[in-house]
């Protein structure tokens, strides 16, 4: 464990966003975690760097969390318990899990990002949060040094959020997380359209967890840019639920918005509001709205986190004139 200094962040952050750590220590053990946070308190954790968007060099000692490890803690006839650990590749634990015929999270296949960080945005896919799968998340308390288990109804999970991103944000490094994963009979999610139609093309009518997971992969390969070829975070704005008055008045000047009905509100997709205000496929020097997916914003090169979060409010505000909604950003911004 040592600590460097004036290191560049662009290749720890999936936006590319080329900005400089003053101090940077790589955390590969639990153990160096609590070591360092004895010693410092004022620190600034990086993990996927998937769901951030950097606009200025952080002054704060970095902390890289790269600590690896999948094990199987506890197993029955149908059900398996397994810990991953905060630096584990998502995708690549998805992948594990499939290959071992462990089911619950095949809808969430090719998110980027690491394990630490899914329950702190709850991600999610198709119909399936990972808060689905969560029975524990351990984590170092920053203040004390002490190792806390929170069980999954202390999360506080909702709609790309947990208490990890609010009430507790910047109080708990998350270590690792443990999982609740299906041996047999799998409770499979393909209800979603684009999902069936994958399924379809490929002649598909009993899939399996593998099936679904590369139906996923097929559709996020199409729709969504990849990180190592042009920066992005995936979603950069949650898709935003409304009341059934508010709905009304917009659906009944748009009736071919896509929209899907929960319980008691509506959620529009926000690719959708942001395409119909004319930004799909724009770029603005080397910050841009992607041409296949309005969602994502991305960096062609070398844009800086203020030009990409320039952008961003631009988008916001013509959503606000043209439809009355306040988008909500998914990634957090530093």
């Amino acid at each position: 464990m040592k600590t460097q200094k004036n290191i560049p962040l662009k290749k720890f952050n999936t936006f590319g966003i080329a900005v400089k750590a003053k101090q940077f220590i790589e955390i590969k053990l639990i153990k160096e975690l609590v070591a360092v946070l004895k010693e410092e308190e004022n620190i600034f954790t990086l993990s996927g760097g998937s769901n951030i968007l950097l606009t200025k060099d952080i002054e704060k000692l970095v902390l890289f969390l790269n600590i690896k490890g999948i094990k199987i803690i506890k197993e029955t006839k149908n059900i398996v318990y397994v810990n991953a650990n905060a630096g584990e590749n998502w995708h690549e634990f998805v992948q594990w899990s499939i290959k071992n015929n462990f089911g619950g999270l095949e809808n969430l296949s090719l998110i980027p990002g690491n394990v630490g960080t899914s329950p702190i945005q709850n991600i999610g896919a198709y119909g399936v949060e990972v808060k689905d799968t969560i029975k524990e998340v351990h984590a170092i308390d920053i203040k004390t040094q002490k190792k806390v288990v929170f069980k999954n109804e202390n999360c506080a999970f909702g709609y790309r959020n947990s208490v990890f991103k609010n009430k507790l944000k910047n109080k708990y490094i998350i270590t690792n997380v443990l999982f609740k994963l299906t041996k047999e009979n799998h409770k499979l999610h393909y209800s979603y359209g684009a999902i069936q139609q994958e399924l379809k093309k490929n002649k598909i009518v009993e899939p399996t967890i593998k099936n679904i997971a590369n139906a996923v992969i097929n559709i996020r390969q199409r729709k969504l840019p990849n990180p190592k070829e042009i920066g992005n975070c995936g979603s950069f704005f949650k898709n935003p639920i409304v009341t059934k008055d508010v709905f009304d008045v917009i659906y009944k000047l748009n009736d071919k918005m896509p929209f899907y009905k929960t319980t008691t509100n509506y959620k529009i997709p926000a690719g959708w509001l942001i395409e119909q205000c004319g930004f799909k496929g724009k770029r603005f020097g080397d910050a841009g709205v992607h041409k296949n997916q309005a969602l994502v914003l991305v960096n062609y090169g070398n844009a800086t986190g203020n030009e990409i979060l320039s952008l961003a409010n631009n988008i916001c505000e013509s959503v606000k004139q043209k439809f009355k909604i306040n988008l909500e950003t998914e990634v957090n911004i530093f």
